[in-house]
């Protein structure tokens, strides 16, 4: 187990945000790495939170070069041991809105068969 915990806080304007709090005694900054396809990101800071003692704000710049079309993931590593602390996923394009058309338009058919069944049940019993 690694000795440090990231929390996502949010993404905006291309950057994610989070915090970086140590398991227990924590004796130096934390190592980390950000991997995208297995390739290095090196568009992030690491810096300590001064509102925070012993934690961490750490921002990762999205790079755009890497957003295309279908699923991004990008993991947050702790470089030390290898282990993956945290993941973000960045969904994009235009087969997903079709999946996702696709999957609401399943999802009213259902409902409208259980609202079917469920009206019969009610009158059945009456």
């Amino acid at each position: 187990m690694s000795e440090y915990t990231v929390t996502r806080t949010r993404i905006q304007a291309g950057i994610w945000e989070g915090v970086v709090t140590p398991n227990g005694e924590a004796q130096e900054d934390p190592a980390i790495e950000v991997l995208h396809k297995e390739a290095r990101v090196h568009s992030f800071a690491l810096t300590p939170d001064e509102a925070n003692p012993g934690t961490w704000q750490l921002r990762i710049a999205i790079p755009p070069d890497l957003l295309s079309d279908g699923v991004q993931v990008f993991l947050i590593n702790d470089a030390a041991t290898g282990e993956t602390l945290d993941s973000f996923t960045i969904i994009t394009g235009e087969p997903l809105e079709d999946d996702i058309r696709a999957e609401v338009e399943l999802l009213r058919a259902e409902l409208d068969m259980l609202k079917r069944a469920f009206r019969r049940h009610c009158v059945e019993t009456s």
